[in-house]
């Protein structure tokens, strides 16, 4: 299987398009084509920069002709999930009728989209760049084959992996951001490039505050760490048995 990692322009793209003009970026959820009428479903996570960036490229969003659905799930500050329905694309197109088919989710920001796609032979990844470069504008950012094992390694540990994302989910708003900002400044750094001092003045908080929340966030993911890298080693060591 080869798998491509494509920074797309798509002119008739309404999502990209959106990005333009306002500073926000889409997450897709999930995504489902209608072969019927040729349209693409979308569950969107949007990010903006703040509220107002987020009201002002939602109703930019759905004034494009493309769009022909669109429903806001919820909204939270300056992020927002949504459904939506627009009119199959060219790139979407010549993806499709090269038998190509998506591997990951889409990132859209800064006027471009990020795309994971796949093809079963390195000839129809061949033919559908061809004809992408006719119309579109893209870079390869990864040109990947994937072996089999590797394929069977990453269904095997799925459910692992998920635990450790939930893991992850499971930190609070605080512990997420306290984690962060460490990471960022250089606390785990080697020498230090801030001191837990600096970390707490980011939130306006004490010294033995921002040492809590670090505490439990690292508390939560090195546990969870421990345990994937533990399941992991067992299905090693059980292949090495069969």
């Amino acid at each position: 299987m080869n798998t491509l990692k494509l920074d797309m322009v798509q002119y008739d793209c309404p999502y990209i398009r959106t990005t333009r003009e306002h500073d926000i970026t889409f997450h897709t959820q999930h995504w489902d084509f209608n072969q019927a009428d040729r349209t693409l479903e979308t569950r969107l996570l949007a990010i903006g920069e703040n509220p107002k960036e987020l009201h002002g490229a939602l109703e930019t969003l759905t004034g494009y002709e493309m769009l022909q659905g669109y429903e806001l799930l919820s909204r939270k500050q300056n992020t927002a999930l949504i459904r939506s329905r627009i009119d199959e694309t060219d790139a979407m197109q010549t993806i499709r009728d090269n038998d190509g088919y998506v591997t990951g989710p889409f990132v859209i920001r800064n006027g471009s989209e990020i795309w994971n796609v796949g093809f079963d032979r390195e000839r129809l990844a061949d033919d559908a760049l061809s004809e992408l470069d006719a119309s579109n504008e893209f870079t390869v950012k990864g040109d990947d084959s994937v072996h089999i094992d590797d394929f069977f390694d990453i269904l095997q540990n799925v459910e692992s992996l998920g635990a450790m994302l939930r893991a992850l989910q499971n930190l609070t708003d605080r512990e997420r951001e306290t984690l962060e900002t460490a990471v960022e400044k250089g606390y785990f750094s080697t020498p230090r490039g801030a001191t837990l001092d600096d970390v707490a003045g980011e939130f306006d908080i004490s010294k033995m505050g921002a040492s809590k929340n670090l505490r439990r966030s690292q508390r939560k993911v090195l546990r969870r760490i421990v345990r994937v890298m533990n399941d992991v080693e067992a299905q090693m060591e059980l292949q090495d048995e069969t």
